[in-house]
C-alpha cells in the first residue's frame, strides 16, 4: 500500500504549516492566548480563505482525499499547539451539522462557518456520563410547536465563543438508553441558558452550561428527534481521526525539541545526550511517536469503512494508542528537560499540556479498552 502523499496533499500540508509557522512563534502564541478571542483571528481568516474551514461543511470529509487534507491540517496545528477552535467548529460541530441538518439549516449555518463567520460548540457531555454518549440526563419536552430543554452540560469545548451550541437532550427513555436522544441548535443568548466559562489548562476555552426551560423552535431541531445517537457516534469518530493527527504533530515536534535539547545541554563537561540512559529514554519517545503515527494512518484508512463495527474497533484502538503514546512522549519530554520543561517561557510544557488533554478528549484509554473488549477486540476471531 502506498502511504506517500500526492502533490495536492503536499501543497495543502505545506501551505497550512507555513501559515502556522508565520503566526505561531512562542511569543505569538502567548499573545493569541491572552487576547480577547483567545486565538489568532488572522490565522482563522486565512484558514477560511484557503477553504480549510469548509472541508467538512459540504460533506467532503466523506471522501478520502479531503479527509486526508483534514488530517494534514490538524497535524500542522498540533506542531505549534494551535489555539484556534478547529476541533469544536471545523471537525466535531461541522460533522454533526452536516449529518443531521436539513438543506435549509446547512445553508443557514454551514456557509458562514466555512467563511469563518460562525463558530460551533458541541454540548454532549454531562458530569455523570464518563464518556458514554448515551448517558444523558438533560431533557427535552414537546410544548406546542417548540421544545423545552432542562439540564446541565459540562466541559463544552469552545462554549464561551460559540455562535451556536449543539445540545444533546433526552426526549424519552431511561438515562442510558441508546434510543430517545435529540439534537438541538441553541443560540448562546437564549433565555434560560446560563454559561459559566473557564480556561482549560491547555489554552482552550470551555464552558459549563445550565439549561432551565430553554425554548427551541422546530427549525432549530437537527435530524429526527430520538435518533441522534448514531450521528453523535459518527461525528465523534471523525473527531478521533482528526485529533489523532493533531497528537502526532504535537509528538513529532516534542521529540525533535527534546533530542535537540539533549544535544546542546551540557553536564559534567559534555552534552547530556551522550549519557546512555537518556538516549534510551529518547528512543522510547521516538518509538511511541511512531506507534501513534501508524495508528493515526490506520484510523484515516478505516474512517470511511463500510462496516460500522470494523470502523468502531479501529477508532477505539487508535484512541488507546494515542493516549498511551501521548503519555510516554509528554512525560518523557518533561523529565528529560528537567524543571525548565514546565516553565511558561519554554514550549515543551505547552505541548505536554495539550497531549494530556488529548488523552481524555472523546474518551480515555480505559474507556476505549472496555469498548474494544465489548466489540471483540481489534481483530475478532471468526465465529
Amino acid at each position: 500500500m502506498d502511504f506517500e502523499y500526492d502533490t495536492g496533499q503536499l501543497m495543502v500540508r505545506d501551505s497550512v504549516r507555513r501559515l502556522y509557522t508565520d503566526h505561531y512563534a512562542l511569543a505569538d502564541r502567548a499573545g493569541h492566548r491572552n487576547s480577547g478571542a483567545g486565538y489568532s483571528t488572522t490565522v482563522w481568516s486565512h484558514l477560511a480563505d484557503m477553504g480549510i474551514l469548509g472541508l467538512v461543511c459540504d460533506g467532503n470529509a466523506a471522501h478520502h482525499e479531503d479527509l486526508v487534507h483534514l488530517a494534514l491540517t490538524m497535524e500542522a496545528a498540533g506542531r505549534v499547539v494551535a489555539l484556534e477552535p478547529l476541533m469544536a467548529t471545523l471537525v466535531h460541530g461541522a460533522a454533526l451539522l452536516h449529518l443531521a441538518a436539513t438543506d435549509a439549516q446547512r445553508e443557514r449555518w454551514l456557509r458562514p462557518l466555512a467563511a469563518g463567520r460562525l463558530q460551533l460548540a458541541v454540548a454532549d457531555a454531562e458530569p455523570q456520563a464518563r464518556y458514554e454518549l448515551a448517558d444523558v440526563r438533560t431533557t427535552a419536552r414537546r410544548e406546542g410547536k417548540a421544545w423545552r430543554l432542562d439540564g446541565h452540560k459540562s466541559g463544552v469545548c469552545n462554549g464561551p465563543r460559540a455562535d451556536l451550541l449543539l445540545v444533546v437532550a433526552r426526549i424519552e427513555g431511561a438515562q442510558r438508553d441508546g434510543d430517545g436522544l435529540g439534537l438541538f441548535a441553541v443560540v448562546p443568548d437564549a433565555p434560560g441558558l446560563a454559561l459559566e466559562s473557564f480556561n482549560r489548562y491547555d489554552g482552550q476555552r470551555d464552558a459549563d452550561l445550565t439549561l432551565r426551560d430553554v425554548r427551541v423552535d422546530d427549525d432549530h431541531v437537527l435530524g429526527t428527534p430520538g435518533n441522534a445517537l448514531p450521528l453523535l457516534e459518527r461525528a465523534a469518530g471523525l473527531a478521533i481521526v482528526a485529533q489523532a493527527a493533531e497528537a502526532v504533530g504535537c509528538m513529532d515536534t516534542l521529540v525533535d525539541m527534546t533530542v535537540n535539547y539533549l544535544k546542546t545541554r551540557e553536564q559534567f563537561g559534555q552534552p547530556i545526550g551522550r549519557f546512555q540512559v537518556l538516549q534510551h529514554r529518547a528512543v522510547d519517545m521516538l518509538t511511541a511517536m511512531e506507534h501513534a503515527r501508524s495508528m493515526s494512518m490506520f484510523a484515516l484508512m478505516m474512517a470511511m469503512d463500510a462496516d460500522p463495527l470494523a470502523r468502531a474497533r479501529a477508532l477505539a484502538a487508535t484512541k488507546i494508542q494515542i493516549a498511551r503514546s501521548a503519555r510516554v512522549v509528554g512525560q518523557g519530554a518533561i523529565q528529560l528537560h528537567g524543571g525548565m520543561g514546565m516553565t511558561m517561557e519554554y514550549p515543551a510544557g505547552h505541548y505536554f499540556k495539550r497531549l494530556t488533554a488529548i488523552e481524555t478528549d472523546f474518551g480515555d484509554a480505559e474507556h476505549h479498552l472496555r469498548r474494544l473488549g465489548d466489540l471483540g477486540g481489534i481483530f475478532p476471531a471468526a465465529a
